[in-house]
């Protein structure tokens, strides 16, 4: 059974005037149009596609990537609005992304970004959208752990920091004060959990932590010096901002990176800056 919002691996199966049509194990067809197909394509072959509702409310196959499936959070643009709901660029040009009036948490304009998650409405089958993340990202029942790398989206700008959503699964913090690039809303980043509290909170951050941290920040020094002609202009004596503007990482990752590379000998350091051997 074909379910829209998903990626299937399925086989050409027939062609039509209109294009070609794909099945799965259970012999379940539907279009690729003709707009997709190129001449290598050959009945037998099998092809990677993503299947949605097209204009006309039909099950239909593209091979472009749309910019989130079902199951996942994106930031997306509003394109246009109805009486009925709004319309989002979700990265297909065929066809827009619709999200309810009732999925809508607040006033959504045209032309701006909202964070919103996809899923396979009940009734139609169809793909849509809904900006009430709380009843689909939860805390509850977490499936990470310290120290694991993920990936988080950025989705809200607070005092403290950002508030991302992790792996579309839950809530995560990035604290202002531990950020040393800038970030903004729609980001999506490699991020690593650093502390998970009794009650579920998840902190994060942009770096590893401990001797992978220095490895990590040893290995960016390292090319940036390259970049550099193999000098960088940075010591002991730069302060925080001088060291963050220009390796995004703090003063005290940014020394034991560098007691790391003297150690193994890699660099030499003077009263103006770091060297490589």
């Amino acid at each position: 059974m074909l379910i829209a919002g998903h990626y299937y691996t399925l086989t050409i199966h027939r062609v039509s005037d209109y294009g070609l049509y794909l099945v799965d194990e259970e012999e379940a067809e539907v279009l690729l149009p003709n707009r997709y197909v190129s001449l290598a394509h050959k009945v037998g072959q099998t092809v990677e596609v993503f299947v949605y509702h097209d204009s006309e409310d039909r099950l239909v196959a593209t091979t472009e990537h749309p910019l989130a499936t079902v199951g996942q959070v994106a930031v997306l643009k509003v394109v246009d609005k109805t009486v009925h709901g709004v319309f989002l660029d979700w990265g297909l040009p065929a066809k827009d992304l619709f999200l309810p009036n009732r999925n809508q948490s607040g006033r959504m304009e045209i032309g701006s970004f909202y964070p919103v998650y996809l899923y396979t409405d009940n009734i139609t089958g169809r793909v849509v959208a809904s900006s009430y993340l709380k009843g689909w990202i939860s805390n509850t029942e977490l499936s990470i752990a310290p120290q694991q790398r993920v990936e988080a989206l950025v989705v809200t700008e607070m005092p403290i920091g950002f508030r991302a959503v992790i792996n579309h699964r839950h809530w995560g913090m990035l604290y202002r004060n531990q950020l040393f690039r800038p970030i903004q809303i729609g980001d999506r980043l490699e991020a690593y959990v650093t502390r998970i509290t009794p009650d579920n909170r998840v902190d994060l951050s942009l770096q590893q932590q401990g001797y992978d941290e220095v490895k990590f920040s040893a290995e960016r020094i390292e090319a940036l010096m390259r970049e550099g002609g193999g000098r960088l202009a940075l010591h002991d004596g730069s302060t925080p901002e001088q060291i963050k503007a220009v390796t995004q990482m703090s003063k005290k990752v940014f020394k034991r990176s560098v007691g790391y590379l003297l150690k193994l000998g890699k660099i030499k350091m003077d009263a103006e800056g770091i060297e490589l051997i």
